[in-house]
């Protein structure tokens, strides 16, 4: 049976501040064409974005990395509650669809006046290799959404 201490060594906690209101940041989560224009990390692009996004709908996205490899990840929504909250499980898939191991994704967005504080909390991952591997991934990606939401068209 794993330790509390290895539970927490393959559990990622990253927290960020945007300026944005957190409707805007809760939109940029719910909304698949928004999704499509920062999901991944940088030098990333979505190829695909199929969202259904309501307790019990999936999800199912393709990254296509600077070299040209398709990362597929797929998930079902567990929570949706505007504009606080969003829970969905995430695993890595195949282009067939044949899933890796599950982990579960809680964002959480807290209201700061005109800004809004993003946590992502992602568990339990195999390994604690694998729970870095997602830090490194993540906070690339939250730099990228960072950068969209900076865009004037946001």
């Amino acid at each position: 049976m794993p330790s509390d201490i290895d539970i927490q060594a393959r559990t990622l906690v990253l927290s960020r501040v945007f300026d944005a209101p957190r409707r805007v940041l809760f939109a940029a989560w719910t909304t698949p064409t928004q999704v499509a224009a920062w999901w991944g990390p940088l030098g990333y692009v979505t190829t695909n974005c199929e969202m259904d996004i309501r307790p019990g709908g999936s999800f199912r996205v393709c990254m296509r990395s600077p070299e040209g490899v398709d990362h597929w990840k797929v998930g079902m929504y567990r929570e949706i509650v505007p504009p606080e909250r969003i829970v969905f499980t995430f695993a890595w898939s195949d282009a067939a669809g044949t899933q890796g191991h599950q982990t579960l994704v809680t964002v959480t967005l807290e209201e700061l006046g005109a800004k809004t504080r993003l946590t992502l909390r992602q568990d339990v991952f195999e390994t604690v290799e694998w729970c870095e591997s997602h830090r490194a991934g993540w906070t690339s990606c939250l730099e990228r959404f960072d950068q969209w939401l900076r865009t004037p068209a946001v």
